[in-house]
């Protein structure tokens, strides 16, 4: 299929400055593309079918919706035909600074701050365990 241009370069830097691109399976003419501006949805998903068959992008189809996912070969691809120096990474690889990371478990001794909860109902903490199993009688040896 033909695409102008600027279409396919639109749809190419959304793609590189995202690293994931949503379409929903709708092919009528008249339909745009809601992430790319005046670009027809057609084109957007014939755009990247195209370059799932070379494989640099993985493809996924669930409820009426495409979901097409950057490989690392369509990375290296898209930099070449945007002209984009090395540095420039789509936003699924880039690291953020600063909170919003993982949860940590806590440090070892730090109670659980979430309150109580389990059969006895109480908020005790993990040191109250660790000093009943301490305490606990040995059991009677089985005969």
């Amino acid at each position: 299929m033909l695409i102008p241009k600027k279409d396919r370069v639109a749809i190419y830097e959304r793609l590189f400055s995202d690293g994931v691109m949503v379409a929903k399976k709708d092919v009528r003419p008249n339909v745009t593309h809601p992430q790319v501006s005046s670009v027809r949805n057609l084109h957007v998903i014939k755009a990247l079918t195209s370059l799932k068959s070379r494989g640099f992008v993985r493809e996924q189809f669930a409820w009426r919706h495409y979901y097409w996912f950057l490989t690392n070969e369509g990375i290296e691809h898209l930099r070449k035909e945007l002209h984009l120096p090395t540095e420039c990474v789509p936003t699924t690889l880039s690291r953020r600074g600063g909170p919003g990371g993982p949860r940590d478990a806590g440090a070892p001794g730090e109670e659980d701050q979430r309150g109580g909860g389990g059969r006895s109902g109480g908020g005790g903490g993990q040191a109250e365990r660790f000093a009943y199993r301490k305490t606990a009688p040995a059991a009677a040896p089985a005969q």
